[in-house]
């Protein structure tokens, strides 16, 4: 496989592993967080094959959870997870004090790593982004995995800023949801960065300029897949990979374009008995009865149902 620098490589694989899962939250019926359910799908996610697991980002329903409720997530799954993964904590917000205080509250909690997204809504400069991340960064000796998402944060992390940011000692990737393979093939080619796949539509492609892995959606349903895309990938073996891929386009689409991902995967895991509620909170509503037969036929066809 053509790599960025192995020592690049190496660092973020022992931080942060190879296939990880941005993890659902699970609530009861009537909103409260639930610690047995978060334990289950811990179990569950690892079982299929992710060696990271990442609580706290959007697809964990971040905006909607409590600072308090965030800790004790990250202590639960640290449990569950027993060593078996690695548990990384998404602490980014847009606001630089409430992100540095939830970094060290992850610390605290036994976070393996943090992931820290690009402060969204108030377009700050990239200067300004810079200054944000190295703030996060110098705040615990916990290594960080920046999150590049400008469709839904409104700016993206320029590669000159990614270059920048790499110089941090504690930085080490990037999950990489911009949907642009030539500006992540330029930070590649430097060997400055390790990159994940943030966007699985896009994990085969991002695979083939070279990055290491990929934190997924999809994975609460598909891990075992997932992680046999990214060792074929790994091991120059593309073919197999892109067989894989293929494979698992109609899942894909399914989860990830028709409802929010968040949405879909609760209404998959309490159709595979997973999960005992599909609970969100609002802004949010459950997958109603059409959109979880839409995802049960998902699941029948990819064979993630009988």
């Amino acid at each position: 496989m053509a790599m960025i620098d192995d020592s690049a490589a190496r660092a973020a694989l022992d931080a942060f592993g190879r296939v990880g899962t941005a993890m659902i939250t699970p609530f009861t019926a009537d909103g409260v967080l639930d610690a047995k359910a978060a334990e289950a799908v811990a179990d569950h996610l690892i079982g299929l094959g992710n060696d990271m697991l990442v609580v706290s980002g959007t697809t964990g329903e971040s905006p909607t959870t409590s600072d308090a409720e965030k800790a004790e997530l990250l202590r639960i799954v640290r449990a569950a997870a027993g060593g078996r993964a690695k548990v990384i904590a998404g602490v980014g917000t847009n606001d630089t004090a409430h992100t540095l205080a939830l970094a060290r509250e992850a610390a605290a909690a036994g976070a393996d790593g943090l992931l820290v997204v690009t402060p969204y809504y108030s377009k700050p400069s990239q200067a300004a982004i810079t200054a944000h991340t190295r703030a996060v960064a110098d705040s615990t000796d916990l290594p960080v995995m920046l999150y590049d998402i400008p469709g839904r944060s409104g700016v993206p992390l320029e590669t000159p800023t990614l270059l920048a940011l790499a110089e941090h000692p504690r930085i080490l990737a990037v999950k990489d949801a911009k949907g642009r393979l030539d500006l992540a093939a330029d930070v590649l080619s430097t060997g400055a960065l390790a990159y994940y796949s943030g966007e699985d539509a896009l994990n085969l492609p991002l695979m083939s300029v070279g990055a290491v892995g990929i934190v997924s959606v999809v994975g609460h349903v598909a891990a075992d897949r997932l992680s046999a895309l990214v060792s074929h990938a790994a091991s120059d073996d593309f073919a197999a990979a892109r067989a894989i891929a293929w494979e698992l386009v109609p899942l894909v689409d399914a989860i990830m374009n028709h409802m929010p991902g968040v949405v879909a995967v609760k209404a998959a895991l309490e159709l595979q008995g997973v999960l005992g509620t599909r609970a969100t909170r609002l802004p949010l509503l459950p997958a109603d009865a059409a959109q979880v037969e839409f995802v049960r036929r998902a699941l029948q066809r990819s064979d993630y149902l009988t």
